[in-house]
């Protein structure tokens, strides 16, 4: 019998999980999302071209490469139909290609309004949300109030969404200053429910546990990142899922016993998109050079992201909870012509040391910095890891013995042949 493995993020998101999938996909019989929604933004680059996945798992481009929407995953149908046309376009039959779980609970138009309503009223206060209702829809799933993706098949389907658009109709009056128009959005989202109905439904817990006991391979890819998750995130400035691994279990109807490796990923430096604690964030010259080199802007809302130095307190934390077995790197390429790099080591917070990310992490906390000699060489052309700089190689051997995990791939670059495999 297979294990299904998982590729997830340990920061903040934004670590370059699309490419990642994209790449080691053609190993896998299937790539299913987890956990999360269109709120996901994976960057995929070949052929001269680049493409962001939303919703639609990041193997979509693999021609032997069938892909699910899992149960965990929160669908908007005019998001989702809009990512479908546009891959279409570039010849692949997503129909035949895409399965998609009964129990995914449905994004309404509504929920975008409340999301943007309750972040309006927050003024300072913000989460930082991507304004594409996530968290509104979450919030009805656990309330027992959510429509979900086998509903649209009920014959009283068009009821049932009335009397959950008038409830939430009722629940906007405690916003008295907030105005909306919801016309724009209801009429192509009830579009894409017809167009939703064209696409295979499935009982995605049996179909992934009869797939394993027939021995295809599976491979879980999540969203977000790690440092977001609801229950261990900088709460409250977090997503509204289960990034972890152990979201696979929830987010795919998998036993534990039945996970096999955990690849995680993480950006040789650190970035963060919205309001939250960053430790070791960056206000100087050095942290617009970050920016500005890594093209650090959001692939969902497009902000500029915060930019600052690999925290080794923080992603210690994140491999030890998701049980990672090894370890992706990300973009150290735009690092290439840094004199000195440095890492957060620890923290000082009221003049005490701290080893570990509190759960009340915020602005008290104040990184302890470690410096490494730069490379200064580019890596963007090298393809085998015994090329790479001395000095490159002793951060990569630092990383390694402080997370005790390996680093097993190498992306030097954003597209899909700039990778560097360890065997």
């Amino acid at each position: 019998m297979k294990k299904i493995d998982v590729v997830l993020g340990l920061q903040w998101g934004d670590e370059g999980k699309g490419k990642i999938v994209d790449s080691i996909s053609p190993a896998y019989d299937v790539v299913a999302r987890f956990q999360g929604g269109p709120n996901a933004g994976h960057s995929l680059q070949f052929d001269g071209e680049g493409f962001v996945m939303h919703t639609v798992p990041s193997g979509i481009f693999r021609d032997k490469t069938l892909n699910i929407i899992g149960n965990g995953v929160v669908v908007d149908p005019a998001i989702l139909m809009d990512e479908v046309h546009k891959i279409e376009a570039k010849g692949v039959d997503v129909k035949s290609k895409l399965l998609i779980s009964k129990r995914a609970n449905l994004i309404l138009p509504t929920h975008r309004i409340l999301d943007a309503a309750s972040e309006s009223a927050m003024g300072k206060g913000k989460i930082g949300s991507t304004l594409k209702g996530i968290g509104p829809a979450y919030m009805d799933k656990t309330g027992r109030y959510g429509l979900r993706i086998g509903d649209v098949l009920l014959p009283d389907f068009r009821e049932r969404y009335e009397a959950k658009k008038q409830r939430h109709i009722q629940m906007l009056t405690q916003y008295p200053d907030f105005t909306y128009d919801l016309a724009p959005l209801e009429g192509p989202w009830l579009a894409a429910i017809e167009e939703l109905k064209k696409f295979t439904f499935i009982e995605s817990e049996r179909y992934v546990n009869d797939a394993m006991m027939n021995d295809v391979a599976i491979l879980a890819e999540g969203a977000q990142g790690s440092l977001l998750d609801i229950d261990f995130g900088t709460y409250p400035f977090v997503t509204s899922s289960n990034t972890m691994a152990s979201g696979v279990c929830t987010g795919l109807g998998v036993a534990p016993n039945r996970i096999g490796k955990v690849m995680g990923i993480f950006k040789a430096y650190c970035t963060r998109v919205g309001n939250g604690p960053f430790p070791t964030e960056l206000f100087d010259e050095t942290g617009e050079e970050l920016r500005k080199i890594g093209h650090e802007y959001g692939a969902t809302t497009g902000r500029s992201r915060r930019c600052g130095w690999l925290d080794m307190v923080a992603l210690k934390q994140t491999v030890m909870m998701n049980g990672v077995t090894e370890l992706i790197m990300m973009k150290p390429d735009v690092m290439d012509g840094f004199e000195t790099i440095k890492v957060g080591v620890s923290y000082k917070r009221y003049g005490q040391d701290l080893d570990y990310f509190p759960y009340d992490a915020d602005e008290s906390i104040e990184p302890v910095l470690r410096e490494f000699k730069g490379w200064q060489t580019p890596l963007s052309d090298i393809r085998r890891y015994e090329d790479f700089p001395q000095a490159f190689k002793d951060y990569v051997n630092y990383i390694e013995a402080e997370t005790g995990c390996p680093v097993k791939i190498i992306s030097v670059g954003p597209d899909r042949s700039e990778i560097v495999y360890r065997d």
